[in-house]
């Protein structure tokens, strides 16, 4: 019935892995849990080859790095059952029946079905504010406002795919692998009209970066988009930054927004680094940025 797909890199999955296996066997259902490594620390992985003494379960590593894209493709090669359900390392079951409410929604294998995320309420440290007010406000969404805009409100941290839905629309890996993996898929589950059914299953997000590995990050999503854009794998108003971006570029505008971005750019950290971020300022920041590459 069930192939719960985990791609690791750096992170301990032990415990989503238990709480996944029991819920499953509570269930009754066959089901099996795959956890692939891409190569990463051998210190989390000591702890994760534990998954492997657990029944139905799986943990194994790369030998070389893939890819979030290929790792991910590799692991639906992997599965022995029709449906999948891929959840990030970094994640965990807010629910005891969180299983069960996937299960409940397999009625259709044309679809691909979205749970949600959530964030923690207690306040982080300063340096994991902004990650953790960005994620709030853009990515914990409810279902009533993720059915605004199905595709573009769709992560690829918490979702169910049938397999052969998954051949069709599987992540690109011929792109950089920078970020944005996740748009493109999310791009092509549109363009081939795949429908994506919101629900309330959500699981908490607990990989919040600190500030320079968030801004890092960022850079590279933006580094990842320019290249989607350049190679039109993606329209220029699927995603908003980049609509903001074009319209930029045609009245002509770009040179004079990345010399007030180089002007502004200390002052635009300095917002988004302190204890009361503005993400009117961290897309400011990002619109800059992406007109000077």
């Amino acid at each position: 019935m069930l192939s719960i797909l985990i791609p690791t890199y750096n992170y301990t999955v032990f415990d989503l892995v238990s709480e996944l296996k029991n819920q499953c066997d509570i269930l009754g259902i066959d089901y099996e849990i795959i956890c692939q490594d891409d190569n990463s620390n051998p210190v989390a992985n000591f702890e994760n080859n534990k998954i492997n003494t657990l029944g139905h379960c799986s943990f194994s590593s790369n030998a070389v790095n893939l890819g979030r894209a290929k790792n991910r493709n590799l692991l639906a090669q992997k599965a022995s059952f029709p449906y999948l359900l891929f959840l990030d390392a970094d994640t965990f079951p807010i629910h005891k029946n969180f299983i069960s409410t996937y299960v409940s929604a397999i009625n259709d294998s044309s679809k691909i079905v979205y749970g949600g995320i959530r964030y923690q309420n207690e306040k982080p440290p300063k340096q994991k504010l902004l990650r953790w007010i960005y994620g709030n406000q853009r990515e914990a969404l409810s279902v009533r406002q993720r059915n605004k805009n199905k595709y573009l409100s769709f992560l690829t941290l918490n979702f169910l795919i049938h397999k052969e839905v998954f051949s069709i629309v599987s992540f690109n890996e011929a792109i950089p692998n920078l970020r944005h993996e996740d748009t493109l898929f999310s791009y092509e589950v549109m363009k081939n009209e795949i429908p994506i059914v919101h629900i309330e299953n959500p699981v908490f997000h607990y990989g919040l970066d600190e500030f320079a590995v968030a801004i890092k990050k960022e850079q590279e999503s933006l580094m990842a988009l320019k290249n989607l854009l350049e190679k039109e794998l993606l329209p220029p108003d699927y995603v908003k930054i980049s609509k903001v971006y074009f319209t930029i570029k045609k009245i002509r505008m770009k040179w004079l927004v990345a010399n007030v971005f180089r002007m502004s750019q200390s002052l635009l950290l300095r917002n988004i680094s302190s204890l009361n971020p503005s993400l009117f300022f961290f897309d400011v920041y990002r619109i800059g940025y992406l007109c000077t590459l």
